[in-house]
């Protein structure tokens, strides 16, 4: 019997042998790419943040300068900020001065008054002195944005200045030496302006204008503050505008428009 079993398994060919056998299957597992995590959202969210702080900054650059300084107040103390009630974002911009800037607008009312009062003593003193009595009348004085301002204004008879010229008459002298005697006790900043009236300087072709003549005046008036006590490092700015602000714009040619001016700055600007 088992010989006849060997003789038909021998019979067999190796697939019909492979045919008798349980199949095996393989389940094969896709694997999908999914949506590649979640960097995209960490990136987009990134964008979103800029395009916020893109904005926040063109609208900060849109305000007015009050509002800027409260920003900028915020960002400097936030807590202290907040604590006060102060919303950066209601759009009222007089609730947008914070404790800083308050303080700031306080030292720079105490420096007006402060600005007034040497300018009145000054004008008391201009007043009083024999030698200047003529030219008091020609000095104005009162307070502008950037500071105090004092004009010696021309007269007529051209007091200050020959016309023409940028020399300095002995009075004009005298005049500018008392009032940098004055200025030189302050530590604020000055600024020097020549003025002009409309009158074309006559040249002969070398190019020299109101402009040169203005600048010229504002120099020579610098000098004789220094002479009088101010320091060079106070002075600012020496400016020459020539007719381009006129104090009597109705009548160009005024005298009223040939004038030295010199402004004591705030400290804080």
């Amino acid at each position: 019997m088992s010989d006849d079993r060997n003789k038909n398994n021998e019979g067999q060919t190796s697939d019909e042998i492979k045919f008798d056998q349980q199949p095996v299957f393989k389940k094969i597992k896709k694997v999908h790419g999914g949506h590649h995590g979640g960097a995209w959202k960490v990136a987009y969210a990134d964008f979103v943040t800029a395009m916020m702080a893109l904005f926040i900054v063109l609208w900060v650059l849109a305000q007015n300068e009050e509002v800027r300084e409260a920003v900028a107040g915020y960002f400097k103390d936030p807590v202290g900020f907040s604590t006060k009630g102060k919303n950066i974002l209601e759009g009222n911009s007089s609730k947008l001065i914070d404790l800083n800037l308050s303080e700031e607008m306080e030292r720079q009312e105490l420096e007006r008054r402060e600005l007034e009062k040497m300018g009145e003593k000054l004008m008391n003193e201009l007043t009083e002195d024999t030698e200047l009595m003529g030219l008091a009348d020609q000095v104005k004085i009162e307070i502008v944005k950037e500071g105090l301002r004092i004009e010696l204004i021309d007269s007529a008879n051209d007091i200050f200045f020959e016309v023409g010229t940028s020399e300095l008459k002995p009075e004009a002298k005298k005049l500018l030496n008392k009032v940098g005697t004055e200025l030189s006790k302050l530590e604020n900043k000055i600024i020097v302006e020549g003025h002009t009236d409309s009158r074309q300087y006559q040249n002969d072709g070398s190019g020299y204008s109101n402009f040169e003549l203005s600048t010229d005046r504002a120099n020579s008036a610098k000098r004789a503050l220094v002479l009088g006590g101010v320091k060079e490092k106070q002075i600012d700015e020496v400016r020459g505008f020539a007719d381009t602000r006129l104090r009597d714009p109705a009548d160009p040619f005024s005298f009223l428009n040939r004038r030295i001016s010199i402004t004591v700055k705030y400290k804080s600007k």
